[in-house]
């Protein structure tokens, strides 16, 4: 084996030491991208390092990201999420299950409008389950339904890892939205689907909301608080995602439409002033600043690892597998699955898809639906242990008789249901497809 491929295999492993060492992701990829890359080639190999890193923050696409962290940090601040709770939740309660169904139905509007996984399981762990435990709620299932739901934006649009993953594997952000519509809309599908199902067989894990709690609200409050309160988000959404989706506005301009939507529904909520407006824009920043930051220093990653012929040696590795395509698309997906275990998304996206990219565009792969499946993918990683983030945000506001194993027991057929949804998406591949190639993306 030549001497640069042993430096590309050995920088890999010194990039997951550190990881694991709990370095941050940015700083270890410019470390072993730097040191390696020194010692294969010295400094001239990173005589093209100024144009990349020019390339990444002139990137157009990229500008969507300020804008649409900004327009979920602002409709977070607006606590749209409880208002969303109390319609759903009464709207639903007389059904087995009907308080998780409500949560899966804010999870969905949530992830169209903010995406910000944190926020929305936080809030929905604050708002709804110490109220599911006490209508005597499975404490795993409570979990899970909540930690779940909270993860739906990472597939639903406008979402950041469409975002990146457009700007890894250079395809449309809009054609990607497309074709993460109907999967996203499957799953939050499928957890329905086991909601009503544990209705019926296991009643005793989802009972009813009492009939005097929902006597409360009447039918005509409940009509007008629906309006007012589902109307404005659902017009956001269609507002944002509409216009990308039908290429009427490009990601950044419909960013930019959210972005004052998003003031715009706080405002209706009467809930904005320069107290929300100063936090808003403050926790965007630091946002915005953590992404292009691990996006910059991916560069020196990539540049280090192709000069040492990683790529080829990738390639090498994926001909040995019996199975063809389908089989090194079977692998990609088993690593980002186990990978999802230790590491972040972020960090799977810019290391794993763009190792084992070239394999699947030299094999003619339709790269839309290698994306669409790569995200279905990564939706788990924020649910398997022990690095699990839904586990950790919830961990945090969970009350002290909810334990660590009650929320690994909770995740647990929500994660398989997630595999599900890979493989239907694997199977039938019109799931992901169908709808850019409709609207003549």
């Amino acid at each position: 084996m030549p001497f640069t491929e042993v430096l590309a295999i050995a920088m890999l492993v010194a990039f997951f030491i550190l990881l694991l060492a709990g370095i941050p992701v940015g700083l270890t990829l410019a470390t072993t991208g730097f040191v390696f890359g020194f010692i294969g080639f010295g400094p001239l190999l990173f005589n093209l390092l100024p144009h990349r890193i020019f390339g990444v923050v002139t990137n157009t696409t990229l500008v969507a990201i300020p804008l649409f962290v900004f327009m979920g940090v602002m409709l977070e601040k607006s606590r749209l999420a409880e208002d969303l709770m109390d319609v759903i939740g009464h709207a639903a309660g007389a059904v087995r299950g009907g308080l998780g169904l409500g949560i899966v139905a804010v999870g969905v509007l949530m992830g169209a409008t903010t995406g910000i996984v944190g926020a929305t399981v936080v809030t929905l762990g604050l708002l709804t389950l110490p109220g599911m435990l006490r209508r005597g709620y499975n404490r795993g299932l409570a979990c899970g339904v909540i930690c779940a739901s909270g993860t739906l934006g990472q597939i639903i649009p406008p979402s950041l890892v469409l975002i990146l993953l457009a700007d890894i594997m250079n395809e449309s952000v809009g054609t990607l939205f497309a074709a993460a519509m109907i999967p996203g809309l499957m799953l939050a599908g499928l957890y329905f689907l086991y909601i009503l199902l544990l209705g019926m067989v296991r009643p005793d894990m989802v009972p009813v909301v009492p009939p005097e709690e929902r006597a409360l609200v009447s039918t005509r409050e409940l009509a007008g608080k629906i309006l007012r309160v589902v109307a404005p988000p659902v017009g956001l959404i269609a507002a944002v995602l509409g216009s990308i989706i039908a290429g009427i506005a490009a990601p950044s301009e419909a960013a930019s439409m959210g972005a004052l939507g998003s003031i715009i529904v706080t405002m209706i909520g009467g809930r904005f002033n320069l107290k929300v407006l100063t936090e808003t824009v403050r926790t965007t920043m630091r946002i915005t600043a953590m992404v292009m930051f691990i996006l910059i220093c991916a560069q020196v990653f990539a540049l280090a690892f192709r000069g040492l012929h990683g790529e080829r040696l990738v390639q090498d590795a994926f001909q040995l597998l019996p199975g063809g395509i389908y089989a090194s698309i079977w692998f990609l997906m088993l690593i980002i699955f186990v990978l999802g275990f230790f590491i972040e998304w972020i960090e799977i996206s810019y290391i794993a898809v763009p190792l084992f990219l070239p394999v699947f565009v030299a094999a003619n792969v339709d790269m839309i639906w290698l994306a669409t499946l790569i995200c279905v993918n990564l939706q788990t990683s924020f649910l398997t242990p022990p690095f699990g983030w839904s586990l950790f945000f919830l961990r945090g506001v969970a009350p002290p008789e909810v334990t660590t194993g009650d929320m690994y027991r909770g995740v647990a057929p929500f994660v398989l249901l997630q595999l599900m949804a890979l493989v239907l998406v694997f199977l039938f591949p019109g799931i992901a497809t169908w709808l850019p190639k409709a609207i003549g993306w």
